[in-house]
């Protein structure tokens, strides 16, 4: 396994309800939470357990190759983000 000393990763938060839900894409990883701070907080706390467990298993350098990131040296370089943006679609 490759080492890394820390990610850069996108977190996205949405509101449903009164509820906040948080979630990464690279990895593809949600959480939730009744703030907005809470639900970083748990989203954070997740990604922390899944990328431990890929550790575990073996499969970290694969699930951050899939996600995007670059090996380079003895760190990950995370993916460049172009934009961010929202659009409509009509049904």
């Amino acid at each position: 396994m490759k080492t890394h000393s820390e990610l850069t990763l996108t977190v996205q938060i949405f509101r449903e309800g009164k509820k906040y839900v948080s979630y990464n894409p690279e990895l593809e990883v949600a959480s939730c939470g009744n703030t907005v701070e809470e639900a970083r907080y748990n989203l954070k706390d997740a990604m922390r357990g899944f990328l431990k467990s890929a550790t575990k298993t073996g499969t970290l350098d694969l699930v951050l190759e899939e996600a995007g990131f670059i090996h380079k040296g003895k760190s990950w370089v995370t993916p460049e983000l172009v934009t961010l943006d929202r659009m409509s679609l009509a049904l």
